[in-house]
C-alpha cells in the first residue's frame, strides 16, 4: 500500500483526492492545512481518517510515501523541503514556488535525498497531450517544429474563486510577483518548453488589463498576455493567454516541416493537418 498525504485542504485539494482514490493500493492517511477547519472538512468529504494543522505532527504520525503540496506558492519550498528530508516523495502544485532558485533547491534537495519530486503539470500527461507526443515521436511533422502556438485561456466569471480574488486586496494571488499570470499561465508555457531546447530563448511579452476589469477598478491585475519566442533560429512560437476571448481556447498547435497537429485539451481531441494542399 501507498501510503498518500495531501497538505494545503483548498479548492484544488479536492481535484487531488478525487484521482488519488481511485488509484489501487493508494490510501490517503492524512490532511493538513493551517486552519484545521478546512482539513476537518476534506477528511470528512473524502473519508480520511486524521487531520493535521501541523506539517511536523502529520509527517511524524502518518509518515506518508508521497504528499501532495496544494498550498499557495509562498510556502511550498519549505513544505517541501520538511516533506523531503522526512523521507517523503513529493508532488507539488504549480507554479512550483516563488522562482526559480527555489525550484532549483528543492529538485537538489529531492535528488541528494534520493526521492522523486514533480510539478503539478497533469495536462502534460493527458490522453490528448501523450498521443500527440507520440506522433512526434514517430516523425509525423517530418521533423523538428518549426513553430509552436500555445494558447490558455481562464474564465475571470467563475464564481467561487475569480470573485475572491477581484475582491480581496490582500489575496494571496496577488503577492505574487506576477499575481494571476504566475499562478496560471504555467500550464501553457510548459508545452512549448518541452520543445524549445535553448535555455535562454528569446522572450517578446506585452501584457495589459482587460476592459472589463479596468471597468470594474482592477487596477494590478494583468488578464491578457501576448508573447513571442525564439530559441535563436530554429523554433519559434507564440503564446496567447486571455480572461477575456471566447470561445476559452486550450489549444495547442505544432508545425513541422511536413505537417501539423493540433491539440484541443477541454475536449481532448487531436487534429492532424496535412502539409500538403488539395489539387483544385
Amino acid at each position: 500500500m501507498v501510503k498518500v498525504a495531501i497538505i494545503g485542504c483548498g479548492k484544488i485539494a479536492d481535484a487531488h483526492l478525487a484521482e488519488i482514490q481511485k488509484i489501487p493500493g493508494g490510501e490517503v492517511v492524512g490532511a493538513c492545512d493551517r486552519e484545521l477547519l478546512m482539513a476537518r472538512q476534506l477528511c470528512e468529504r473524502f473519508h480520511i481518517h486524521q487531520a493535521f494543522d501541523q506539517v511536523e505532527t502529520l509527517l511524524s504520525e502518518c509518515r506518508p510515501d508521497v504528499v501532495h503540496i496544494t498550498t499557495p506558492p509562498q510556502s511550498q519550498y519549505e513544505i517541501g523541503r520538511q516533506c523531503l528530508e522526512s523521507g517523503s516523495h513529493v508532488y507539488i502544485e504549480k507554479p512550483f514556488g516563488m522562482n526559480s532558485r527555489e525550484a532549483e533547491k528543492i529538485l537538489s534537495l529531492a535528488k541528494e535525498r534520493g526521492r522523486k519530486c514533480v510539478v503539478g503539470h497533469d495536462l502534460q500527461f493527458s490522453p490528448v497531450a501523450r498521443r500527440m507526443r507520440q506522433l512526434v515521436r514517430e516523425g509525423y511533422l517530418g521533423g523538428t517544429p518549426i513553430h509552436l502556438e500555445s494558447y490558455y485561456c481562464y474564465d475571470l466569471s467563475d464564481p467561487v474563486y475569480a470573485k475572491s480574488l477581484l475582491a480581496d486586496k490582500q489575496h494571496w494571488v496577488r503577492r505574487l510577483a506576477g499575481k494571476l499570470l504566475h499562478n496560471v499561465i504555467s500550464h501553457g508555457i510548459a508545452r512549448i518548453a518541452e520543445f524549445i531546447e535553448n535555455d535562454h530563448p528569446l522572450v517578446f511579452a506585452h501584457g495589459f488589463i482587460s476592459p472589463l476589469l479596468r471597468s470594474l477598478g482592477e487596477d494590478e491585475i494583468i488578464d491578457e498576455l501576448r508573447v513571442i519566442i525564439s530559441d535563436g533560429g530554429r523554433t519559434t512560437a507564440f503564446f496567447t493567454f486571455s480572461s477575456q476571448m471566447r470561445p476559452s481556447l486550450n489549444h495547442f498547435r505544432l508545425y513541422g516541416p511536413k505537417n501539423g497537429l493540433e491539440s484541443d485539451e477541454d475536449h481532448q481531441t487531436l487534429i492532424r493537418y496535412n502539409g500538403k494542399r488539395f489539387k483544385s
